[in-house]
């Protein structure tokens, strides 16, 4: 599931600048498909949901642990779907689990899924029977520990191709999609949950918001120019401007809801709008960065020359 090769050399070519071949991309475009960025998105709100809802039991707001629950079921029943769509048949996702691959970060978050999906499910089945309150206890406990893992490990996955956007901004992207999926969580938490326990569900919202503009930006200043581009322009730039504003007015629409619900519902679903665009904007990125030439070229002789 990573990009190749797609010219034959690195010669000066015809471009002005002497990059490519020329002007042909080094890189064939990914091969993943639209389904990619929302299962980035799902699987995200659905493993920061569980890590929400531990603490809610942890804290003694068992209205806010149940609506993080069902946050993070939804998430779960979607992801797989998701994940096996792209994959055109569901042997492909079951072919993955033949194997343990530490190496590979798709194997690995084959593994992830297919545990933490069973533990999350576990944990709402068991709340809405409002049976056996200990093994739903540790339900959520595990959910908890693996959702944490699945918030950032398709960062990981991303730097692991030979994308540029998306490889050269490996050491970023994790706390991305951490801060993405922070926000997720506490935003579906508040339209879930009741109001008089939703302020640590706002305050997630808000700080994963925050931490995720930050990561972007530091992801943005460490990149080479020339791969920064594919960030800056294009449709990648227009969803990124989109998920900025997004969030902004749904942060403080979710700030200032208090114990409305309409205003939490509508805080709340600004920011989920946000965080899809943010992935969307990570992945639209990585095919523009894969049609440059240069994009490819430029980091690998910096580091030749370093």
């Amino acid at each position: 599931m990573t990009a190749t090769a797609a010219g034959t050399g690195t010669g000066t070519g015809q471009r002005g600048d002497g990059i490519g071949y020329y002007g042909r991309p080094v890189l064939h475009d990914p091969v993943w498909k639209k389904e990619v960025p929302l299962y980035l998105f799902t699987g995200g709100l659905a493993g920061a949901s569980s890590v929400l809802a531990a603490g809610g039991r942890l804290t003694g707001r068992p209205g806010l642990a149940r609506a993080a629950r069902r946050a993070a079921f939804g998430g779960t029943l979607v992801s797989p779907a998701l994940l096996i769509t792209d994959l055109g048949r569901p042997s492909r996702f079951a072919n993955m689990l033949r194997v343990v691959r530490p190496t590979s970060p798709m194997n690995m978050g084959a593994w992830l899924l297919s545990l933490y999906a069973p533990a999350a499910g576990a944990a709402a089945a068991l709340d809405a029977l409002g049976a056996l309150p200990r093994v739903g206890g540790v339900a959520d406990a595990s959910a908890g520990v693996l959702g944490s893992l699945l918030t950032t490990y398709t960062g990981v996955l991303l730097a692991d191709t030979a994308v540029p956007a998306w490889h050269e901004a490996g050491r970023d992207l994790p706390f991305v999609f951490a801060g993405s999926a922070a926000a997720s969580a506490g935003a579906a938490a508040a339209i879930l949950g009741p109001p008089p326990e939703a302020g640590p569900a706002r305050r997630l919202a808000l700080a994963g918001f925050a931490a995720e503009q930050a990561a972007l930006r530091r992801l943005e200043g460490r990149l080479d120019p020339v791969v920064a581009a594919a960030y800056r322009d294009g449709p990648a730039a227009r969803y990124l401007k989109a998920a900025r504003w997004l969030g902004v007015a749904g942060g403080v629409t979710l700030a200032l809801a208090g114990e409305r619900r309409r205003r939490a519902v509508a805080g709340g679903a600004l920011l989920l709008a946000s965080a899809v665009a943010t992935r969307f904007a990570i992945f639209k990125a990585g095919f523009q960065s894969a049609g440059d030439p240069a994009a490819t070229i430029v980091p690998q002789r910096a580091r030749v020359r370093s």
